[in-house]
């Protein structure tokens, strides 16, 4: 079976460090950092202070009152993005074949808030169940590509894609392998989250999986640093628009990229912490690249994981020199969660993102925060440390892991007829 081709035509974002597509690249050419202290909850009893929070955002700009009622914040900033997202690619929704285009959205949580709201309410009570009729279609993760579904008459096929941190790679690949096949020929996907709450925060600090370097809050985020000491909480939403290449051809559209493979392994070894050894991300590059057809030596850009915990970067350097091996060196790498933090299910949409702008621009958004070289990481590999370099990239790849074990990959290459 010959596969059709999939590009990408539109791109939208609300982000930590941008409100918008402009903004966003903007924010990652300069290195901006998007850590601040927690407004939206008294953090005094929590050891994490901060987080990466969206912005000078107004709901009530974007919705009205009685449509708010059925969205958690996770589907706010799923509709905002997937909107900006729609304008960009410049659809003529009155043309094109409705039931040819579909929604695949990730979220590795989906409504958090909601349910801390709904069971506060209930335990402050008497014990008589008083929940709202919104409560479940607010909170399950599938929601937010009913309603992008619904706002857009998209009536291809819609779904959520739950992998943890991994999520919107694999809504990626799969609106992607979708394209491929002829299923359809449009997709809206990406991923969105909005965990920046008394659970959330609780329930990742009680992991220790999250930094809590309170003095330090704005430079806390440090991939690959020897004082890091996790992650930094993100929040937000990525949407990118998918087209089979000769649809989008056939309308004169803008073409931001090609994606041109996927990867998904499991490293099938522990239910939170990598493979010591980057076993399942290495299987998982393996598997995007030949996908995609490419050789190591194409790639010029990785948009790592790259967290910030004590283990996973070092367990996905490992994995990239082994993939790589000398062309390891001369690969430029980044970790855009130590300015953006880490959006969980959202995460790999803003990051495919990045790696787009870097394609499109010739600028490799950098991994701020670095001080302190860690003796256990190849002083070789070229981490794009603290400010942006300039480079032409014809072939970008982007890793995403989450608990459970699950790797994906995605593959975009600089598009050509």
């Amino acid at each position: 079976m010959k596969f059709k081709r999939v590009v990408v035509t539109g791109l939208g974002t609300i982000n930590p460090i941008g409100n918008n597509i402009k903004e966003y690249w903007s924010n990652l050419e300069q290195g901006v950092s998007g850590s601040e202290l927690i407004t939206s909850f008294d953090t005094t009893k929590f050891k994490t202070k901060f987080a990466c929070q969206v912005k000078n955002f107004d709901a009530l700009q974007h919705f009205d009152r009685k449509e708010l009622r059925k969205f958690d914040p996770y589907c706010q900033y799923a509709m905002v993005s997937a909107h900006e997202a729609v304008l960009d690619s410049g659809l003529d929704l009155e043309k094109i074949d409705h039931d040819a285009a579909g929604v695949i959205w990730a979220s590795g949580i989906g409504g958090i808030q909601t349910f801390v709201e709904e069971m506060r309410g209930y335990f402050a009570g008497d014990g008589t169940p008083r929940f709202s009729p919104f409560f479940i279609p607010r909170m399950i993760a599938d929601i937010a590509a009913g309603h992008i579904s619904m706002r857009y008459s998209f009536r291809g096929p819609n779904y959520a894609t739950v992998s943890a941190c991994a999520s919107s790679n694999h809504a990626l690949i799969d609106a992607m392998n979708l394209i491929r096949m002829g299923k359809a020929n449009i997709f809206i996907t990406g991923g969105s989250e909005a965990a920046i709450n008394e659970a959330g925060m609780g329930g990742f600090n009680s992991m220790q999986a999250i930094s809590t370097n309170n003095d330090n809050y704005k430079t806390a985020s440090r991939p690959f640093d020897a004082t890091r000491d996790g992650f930094v909480m993100g929040e937000g939403a990525g949407a990118l628009i998918l087209e089979e290449y000769e649809h989008a051809k056939a309308r004169g559209a803008k073409i931001y990229a090609e994606i041109v493979g996927g990867g998904m392994t499991a490293d099938a070894y522990h239910f939170t912490a990598p493979h010591p050894e980057g076993l399942g991300a290495k299987n998982v590059m393996i598997n995007a690249l030949k996908d995609a057809n490419l050789k190591p030596e194409d790639v010029d850009y990785i948009n790592v994981h790259g967290t910030a915990t004590p283990i996973g970067d070092g367990a996905e350097l490992k994995a990239v020199t082994a993939v790589f091996g000398e062309h390891a060196y001369k690969l430029n790498i980044s970790s855009t969660k130590s300015m953006a933090g880490h959006l969980l299910g959202a995460t790999a949409a803003i990051e495919a993102i990045a790696c787009i702008f870097a394609m499109n621009t010739g600028i490799i958004p950098p991994t701020i925060n670095h001080t302190t070289p860690d003796p256990e990481i190849d002083s070789k590999l070229n981490l794009t440390l603290n400010k942006a370099q300039k480079r032409e990239v014809n072939v970008a790849l982007s890793n995403t892991f989450g608990f459970g074990g699950h790797n994906s990959s995605v593959i975009f290459k600089k598009f050509t007829e």
